[in-house]
């Protein structure tokens, strides 16, 4: 046993520090990346957000909305071969730089993969998800994986600690998920007691990934859009977000009515009661639920959260003089809250 003597910071206990800027205006702010990534090849450009692959975010519709605006979803993985073959059907060759194809790492998913993979090769992107991305099966599956597709983005998670990051990097993954316990529907540090706050692993995480060339990609904890922007001010490549996107009339949720009059949607953890009762049959004698299930209210369509997120780090791009997305990180001084102050990002 060892103790860390060192703070790690979330992200309500840092604030972003405003600095002199030439920018007049939002509309002067890009907010599209362009990267070549370093196991594929693939060349991407884009506004580097993610829809969460979760059954009450990366939904079929949720994807067709995003790839409108030049977004990201990473599409859930309990959709039926029939289903992929219908929702890929006459797609222009642009769709497919907006989605990615989730896969656990059982003998089960690994054969759904080639089943979907095979309907049409267009598709670029593999999601590698699991819980808990320490384990050496799990780097073994990414090294099968990146043999079979030499030629695919490989998204491997989630871990929170430089070496892993490497590891993973170095086994063929072309981008690393950040985040073990920060999601607002993740109960992971309640029942484990693991976990790492989300800046300070972003920001070591971005540092070993941008040494050997990839990417990462800043996977839970935000809940608002200045979130969003410390993410990326803290060296995030991409931002996956699930709680953000939940709720909207894309996620093909149920709508529950109210006594009170007001509408709600179910959004639940992939690892929670709800989830794997609904895909597993319940939770699994070994193991406990390590997610939650809540309510939130109906948003309507997806567009009006889009505009307010991508709006927001526009804004923080204007206050620290970034006339690009890319610049954020390089123009990102952050300042550590006081608890007072603590109680507003609460």
């Amino acid at each position: 046993m060892r103790i860390e003597p060192d703070i790690k910071l979330g992200f309500k206990d840092v604030m972003i520090r405003p600095k002199r800027s030439t920018l007049s205006s939002r509309s002067q702010v890009s907010l599209d990346r362009n990267y070549v990534l370093r196991s594929s090849g693939i060349k991407w450009e884009g506004i580097p957000v993610i829809a969460a692959n979760m059954d009450t975010v990366g939904t079929f519709t949720m994807a067709e909305s995003l790839a409108e605006e030049g977004l990201v979803t990473a599409i859930h993985k309990h959709y039926s071969i029939e289903e992929w073959k219908l929702f890929l059907k006459d797609r222009e060759d642009k769709f497919f730089d907006h989605i990615m194809v989730s896969t656990g790492t059982s003998e089960k998913d690994h054969q759904k993969l080639k089943d979907i993979l095979g309907i049409d090769d267009r598709i670029k992107f593999i999601c590698i998800d699991v819980a808990n991305g320490y384990s050496e099966a799990f780097v073994s599956f990414v090294e099968t994986v990146r043999h079979e597709y030499p030629k695919k983005g490989i998204i491997a998670g989630n871990v929170v600690t430089g070496e892993m990051v490497e590891e993973l990097l170095l086994a063929g993954a072309d981008i690393i998920k950040v985040g073990i316990g920060p999601g607002s529907v993740c109960t992971t540090r309640v029942k484990t007691g693991v976990g790492y706050p989300q800046i300070s692993a972003i920001i070591e995480c971005a540092d070993a990934a941008h040494g050997l060339g990839g990417q990462i990609i800043a996977d839970g904890g935000c809940t608002r859009p200045g979130d969003v922007a410390k993410a990326f001010g803290a060296g995030a490549d991409f931002v996956m977000l699930g709680g953000m996107f939940a709720g909207h009339a894309e996620t093909g949720g149920q709508i529950l009515d109210k006594e009170d009059g007001t509408k709600v949607m179910l959004f639940y953890g992939m690892s929670s009661d709800t989830a794997m009762e609904k895909h597993s049959g319940g939770v699994a004698s070994y193991r406990a639920s390590e997610g939650k299930t809540v309510e939130i209210p109906f948003r309507g369509s997806v567009i009006n959260t889009i505009q307010d997120i991508l709006g927001g780090v526009r804004s923080a791009c204007t206050y620290v003089g970034a006339s690009r997305l890319k610049e954020l990180t390089k123009r990102t001084t952050f300042i550590r809250v006081q608890e007072q102050e603590n109680q507003l990002f609460r």
